[in-house]
């Protein structure tokens, strides 16, 4: 029995480093990053790092009825949805026919708008000034279920909130979906908003960076002086459909999604663990059925923490040998958690088609506990690399390994 083959027939983004494929590219390749000083967050006590990676000049002005319930998270969600919609030509018959379905997620709802909503409760004591839409902007699957009703979509819908593997757990549901017979079509990805709470939950942990005067310098996975990670905000959208489908409506094809693995470590809340990465990556590979030696690049998750970093890279090298070409792109973007699964494996297919390997932009010393793998250096290398492999981990133990080549 033939598998059915999944594509990405449509691409939407907005990042710290550009709105679209074109401008993330080049943004990778002149060494162009998002990372900013964020004076707002200086505002709280004893809160150490000043360093955000903020969407900017993008322009989130929609009809007011239409976006009511929509946070910062949502809207970010919606331009990166909308994008793709038009990027694949999929048109209103198409999005309401019952075929069609949503896998989407975020670390949580808008920060802002709970924020707002708990100011007005429970200091104010009060409920006047409360609107009825405002929890909608809030809750968890605030994304999923906006995009459903702004584009009237009638067949399944699916909230992926899991932390860091939110948008790549989307693109798995949404794959799966499709490959079981139960969508013909898929929107998939992840968004998240850019919050003082969010970096405040690093900060907290002690793992932000804080060299806050010098943004161009962090942060710096893999590399011996990291100090740790710097939040970001995004959101990224795939259009995920069957082969078949995509060529008999002529669809445009940038892709094809060969693998994709789950799995927990089943140990710790938040600290990695080496086994349950590398069970990830075969879980992918076993599903492309391709062997480690296929891979010609790997998009680390690779966060700039301590912890994270040497783990990753110890499960890469035991999965895939030292040879695979490897990066984290974060160094450009920050992590933007609950979309980063999704503006990674963009990354992928961009690399793909315009024959590049995005560098360690900050990468100097590799700290030697690290596996000795391919780190790409500070400058993009040319290549023409036809199947990649693009890694996720999230607090609880969530690991999630996709496989995307081109067609």
């Amino acid at each position: 029995m033939s598998r059915t083959r999944v594509v990405v027939t449509g691409i939407g983004l907005c990042t710290p480093i550009g709105h679209s494929l074109a401008a993330v590219s080049a943004s990778l390749r002149e060494d162009r990053h998002g990372i900013r000083q964020m004076p707002e967050f200086a505002e709280i006590q004893h809160m150490r790092t000043r360093l955000g990676a903020p969407v900017r000049d993008l322009n989130l002005s929609y009809p007011r009825k239409r976006v009511r319930s929509m946070g910062r998270v949502g809207l970010l969600s919606l331009y990166a949805t909308e994008q793709a919609v038009c990027d694949a030509d999929l048109n209103e018959e198409r999005l309401r026919d019952g075929r069609t379905g949503i896998a989407y997620g975020s670390t949580a709802g808008s920060a802002q708008a709970n924020e707002d909503w708990s100011r007005k409760l429970l200091i104010s004591k009060g409920l006047l000034g409360l609107q009825s839409t405002d929890y909608l902007k809030f809750m968890s699957h605030t994304c999923a279920a906006n995009l459903a009703t702004y584009f009237g979509i009638t067949g399944r819908v699916l909230a992926t909130c899991s932390a860091c593997v939110s948008a790549s757990q989307a693109i798995g549901a949404g794959y799966e979906s499709i490959r079981a017979g139960f969508s013909d079509v898929m929107l998939c990805g992840g968004a998240e908003e850019l919050h003082t709470s969010t970096a405040a939950v690093f900060d907290i942990m002690y793992a932000t960076s804080v060299r806050n005067d010098h943004p161009e310098l962090t942060p710096r996975p893999f590399d011996a002086t990291r100090d740790g990670l710097v939040v970001g905000e995004g959101a990224g959208t795939f259009v995920l459909e069957s082969y078949e489908h995509a060529r008999a409506r002529g669809a445009r094809i940038y892709a094809e999604i060969l693998g994709y693995g789950t799995n927990c470590d089943g140990t710790h809340v938040t600290n990695p663990s080496s086994e349950g990465m590398a069970g990830a990556m075969r879980l992918a590979l076993r599903d492309a059925g391709l062997d480690p030696s296929r891979i010609e690049y790997v998009n680390a998750h690779a966060t700039a923490t301590e912890v994270g970093d040497i783990a990753e890279s110890l499960a890469t090298e035991t999965v895939l040998g030292r040879k695979t070409p490897i990066s984290s792109t974060k160094s450009f973007t920050g992590h933007t958690l609950g979309a980063c699964g999704a503006v990674e494996a963009a990354f992928c297919v961009a690399m793909m088609r315009e024959g590049f390997l995005a560098p360690n932009r900050t990468l100097d010393t590799v700290d030697p506990r690290c596996a000795k793998l391919d780190y790409i250096g500070k400058q993009p290398r040319e290549a023409r690399p036809r199947i990649t492999m693009s890694n996720n981990f999230a607090f609880g133990g969530i690991n999630t390994s996709l496989i995307v080549g081109l067609v």
